[in-house]
Formats: C-alpha cells, sequence, structure tokens
C-alpha cells in the first residue's frame, strides 16, 4: 500500500475503533451490578434495555415518550407535545419502604424533572403523584427559572429543604442517591451528603405545612410507596438505577 494511503487510513482507523470503543463503554456503564453489589442486596429497577418494571402512574402500561436510548431511559419532551397521551409520570410496578436508591440522570438546557418517592398510587383520591410524594428536584440550575427559588434547585427536597450544591454541568451525568430508613433521610449528590433531615415528626410536619403541599393531607404522610421519574415537558436522561433495600 502506497505509504501516503497509509497515512490517510490510519487516523481514520483511529477515530473508528475510539467511536467504537466509546459506544460500547457507554453501553456497560447502564444496568451492570457488581459482585460486590449483588452480595450487598442491591437490584436493578431499569434493565437498560426496556421499560419494564414501570408503568405511567394512574395506567397499566407505559407512554412511547419514554424509550430507551443507549442504555439510558429518556424522555423525549418533542414526543409528548406531538401525542400528549404517551406522556406522563412513570412509577416503578414495586413499592419500597426502607431502601438506599442509586441512579445517575442527565437534564437538557433549561429543563426540569424530578425523583419522587414513596408515591402513594391511588389516581381517584391522588389526581397527581406529587399529592404524596416527595422529591428530590432535577433541573438545570443555571437555565430554569425554578432555580431563583431556594428550595427549587437541583439535590433539593422540593419546597421544603434546600441542599448543598454540588452539581455538575448541564449535559453531565449526575450521580444521585436516596436513603431514607425509618424517617431517616438522606440525599447525595457526586458522591457528598447534601442533606439530611427526618420524616413525620413534628418538624416534618411543620415544614409540609408552610410549603406548596399545606393543603395536599397525603403528601409526605406515606411510609412505603412507589419510585417516579417526573415527565416535566423537558428531555430528560436516566440510567444506572438500582436499590437495596433496608
Amino acid at each position: 500500500m502506497p505509504k501516503y494511503i497509509s497515512i490517510l487510513i490510519a487516523p481514520l482507523l483511529f477515530i473508528a475503533c475510539h467511536t467504537t470503543n466509546t459506544t460500547t463503554m457507554g453501553t456497560t456503564q447502564s444496568a451492570v451490578l457488581s459482585q460486590q453489589e449483588r452480595n450487598d442486596g442491591w437490584r436493578l429497577l431499569f434493565d437498560g434495555q426496556s421499560t419494564n418494571g414501570w408503568h405511567t402512574y394512574g395506567k397499566s402500561t407505559i407512554g412511547s415518550a419514554w424509550k430507551v436510548v443507549d442504555g439510558a431511559l429518556y424522555f423525549n419532551a418533542s414526543h409528548k407535545r406531538q401525542t400528549p397521551a404517551e406522556g406522563g409520570d412513570i412509577v416503578t410496578n414495586e413499592e419500597f419502604e426502607n431502601f438506599h436508591l442509586k441512579l445517575d440522570w442527565k437534564i437538557s438546557p433549561n429543563g426540569n424533572s424530578g425523583i419522587m418517592f414513596y408515591v402513594h398510587e391511588d389516581p381517584v383520591k391522588y389526581s397527581e403523584p406529587w399529592h404524596t410524594g416527595p422529591e428530590m428536584q432535577v433541573l438545570d440550575n443555571n437555565g430554569h427559572p425554578d432555580a431563583k427559588i431556594h428550595t427549587h434547585r437541583a439535590g433539593d427536597l422540593y419546597d421544603l429543604i434546600a441542599a448543598k450544591e454540588n452539581l455538575r454541568p448541564v449535559g453531565e451525568w449526575n450521580e444521585v442517591e436516596i436513603i431514607a430508613n425509618r424517617g431517616d433521610l438522606k440525599f447525595f449528590m457526586n458522591g457528598e451528603q447534601v442533606l439530611q433531615t427526618t420524616m413525620w415528626d413534628d418538624n416534618w410536619r411543620e415544614m409540609v405545612a408552610k410549603s406548596k403541599f399545606k393543603d395536599k393531607p397525603g403528601f409526605g404522610t406515606y411510609k412505603k410507596g412507589r419510585i417516579l421519574l417526573q415527565d416535566h415537558s423537558d428531555d430528560v436522561w436516566y440510567r444506572n438505577i438500582k436499590i437495596r433495600e433496608l
């Protein structure tokens, strides 16, 4: 082969190999448990390939605006705008009581979403899941107007407690954890604890009474419920969703 052709082809081969490796790494990062995690009782809530184990709140199926893309659970906001009935908040088929939840999220510019827990699914009594489930906020702090509110920023216990900020730039993955164990609630973001409180005591009830949830008698009262990923009409991605019951 002529030398000048080899010079031209070599960079192309490098790019092709690099692209292939990057794609493979992106896939293997999602929905994988180590043997140690399995030994410790962790299990996946999202298999990285399907929406099995999830359904739209109040329904038995999941809307097609939620898709699996490159090992992540992706909410396609434009698809929802075209077919609104295919959107909606999604919840786990299972309920959880005392748990340690881990997942990664990535938000679109100016985007908003949320991770709720202890959601009591009773659409007749509670038309919206936020009527019962507390939320860890998912947000582009630099682009979404909600960030101007002290308790509405990424990582906050929404409308109740502001978290210590440890957020990565929009478009990058944030690794978060929620530990809810017999009333003790802790939030972690990117390896750092950013919030801690106690649920269901007098201070909790006082906080709720001063929040936007004050007229929702079921909010923050349930001690067992579903995990929820929120459709807030913005593109958002979730991956590595795993849980360990305590």
